[in-house]
């Protein structure tokens, strides 16, 4: 089986995630620039992180001007998934594969990336894995690259509308899950709720925008474990 997994084959699969980021990586290079920061800056974001909600969520921390340790707390937080997909995806990685190899694979490791390497029958091996990790990391770096150019000549209209791109991927992975599950929505619902807590409230408007994703994001997903947790069999 593990003949059939090979680099162009990790390609292949990799082609419509590249497609995908394109768009929403172009949006983020265009806002960078839209917010001041330097061409190189969104590039070099996009180069070393590769996560599209924890960039969008640093870069306009680094706008605002917050402190390193929030940026990091922040986007810790907001990435903090990965460490349960990557968890899952090492117990199907070749038992020999090297640890080099592995933390190669963990920096590519994103949603779609972990959905489409889990459905493949039997071990997964490194030359698939880089395959579509790097099919996909080309679509993210390039629209980075393009949004920054496009910034320069696309008229001002054009660019806010783009703007809403990331709220739209926000939309396009949360109303899924929760249509499919209650206490997503509920969770959902939540966080909302605390988040315009902070924002109405005189006093606690006053705290930055990196604080209140954490707080939100941990208080609501605590109160759902603890509120709403999974049955044994679910599991």
């Amino acid at each position: 089986m593990l003949k059939n997994l090979t680099f162009s084959k990790g390609v292949r699969d990799g082609l419509p995630i590249a497609l995908g980021y394109l768009s929403v990586s172009f949006a983020f290079g265009m806002i960078c620039m839209q917010n001041g920061l330097p061409a190189w800056a969104p590039i070099l974001i996009s180069l070393t992180n590769f996560t599209g909600t924890g960039q969008f969520a640093g870069a306009d921390l680094i706008v605002a001007g917050a402190a390193f340790a929030e940026i990091a707390f922040t986007v810790l937080i907001i990435n903090m998934r990965y460490l349960l997909m990557s968890l899952s995806l090492s117990q199907k990685l070749e038992q020999k594969m090297p640890v080099i190899k592995r933390l190669a694979i963990a920096f590519g490791n994103t949603d779609e990336i972990f959905a489409v390497a889990m459905r493949q029958n039997g071990e997964l091996n490194f030359t698939y894995m880089m395959g579509l990790i790097l099919s996909a990391f080309s679509g993210w770096v390039s629209g980075t690259v393009l949004g920054v150019f496009a910034s320069s000549f696309l008229p001002a209209s054009l660019q806010s509308a783009l703007g809403i791109a990331i709220y739209a991927m926000f939309i396009a992975i949360i109303v899924p899950a929760a249509k499919e599950s209650k206490p997503i929505t509920r969770v959902v619902l939540i966080g909302v709720l605390i988040s315009c807590v902070f924002y109405y409230t005189p006093v606690l408007s006053a705290v930055s925008k990196g604080w209140v994703i954490i707080i939100s994001g941990v208080i609501s997903s605590a109160l759902g474990a603890y509120f709403f947790p999974l049955k044994e069999e679910q599991k």
